[in-house]
């Protein structure tokens, strides 16, 4: 398996997009939390999955709405699940932890839904800036809080900042 990595701008500071055999694998933003170590990224190939790289541009130029570029997502049979849903929350729209639990049949596993959000390999194109806590409030996200309040607020859920 061939594994490389690039490095975009975006108005939240550089991205950077990890492939593997030219699939979509991860999306890291800088000081990301469960971001890969330096050598799990592989090697660096500036235009590596230009399929993501231009969604991306025009997801942050308001011109895209749904992403269709392939990823490829590993992790636990849960985690898939709990990454499966977070891809049908519609932009512009959120949902809390106890909802995404209660769509994949696992009502009582908000915490473990949390976590397995928290650990989504690919930000922004898996949406896991959609989840908030049950009182509406926004709850950690591993690019930052900020970051997570611009994506929503580019979704029209709130008032412009960096996009502004």
């Amino acid at each position: 398996m061939a594994v490389t990595y690039s490095i975009m701008d975006s108005p939240l500071g550089p991205l950077t997009l990890r492939a593997d055999d030219g699939v979509l694998s991860g999306l890291y933003m800088t000081d990301h939390r469960h971001g890969p170590s330096v050598s799990a990224l592989g090697e660096r190939v500036d235009d590596a999955v230009p399929a993501a790289r231009e969604e991306l541009g025009a997801y942050f130029d308001g011109q895209l709405r749904e992403f269709t570029v392939d990823v490829v997502l590993r992790g636990t049979e849960f985690q898939s699940r709990v990454w499966s849903a977070l891809r049908t929350i519609p932009f512009g729209e959120t949902r809390t932890y106890g909802e995404l639990a209660e769509a994949i049949g696992a009502p009582t596993a908000v915490r473990a839904v949390g976590l397995a959000n928290g650990k989504n390999p690919v930000s922004i194109v898996v949406p896991c800036h959609r989840v908030i806590g049950a009182n509406g409030s926004l709850t950690g996200y591993g690019g930052g809080m900020e970051r997570k309040r611009a994506l929503l607020d580019l979704e029209g859920l709130g008032s412009p900042t960096l996009f502004g």
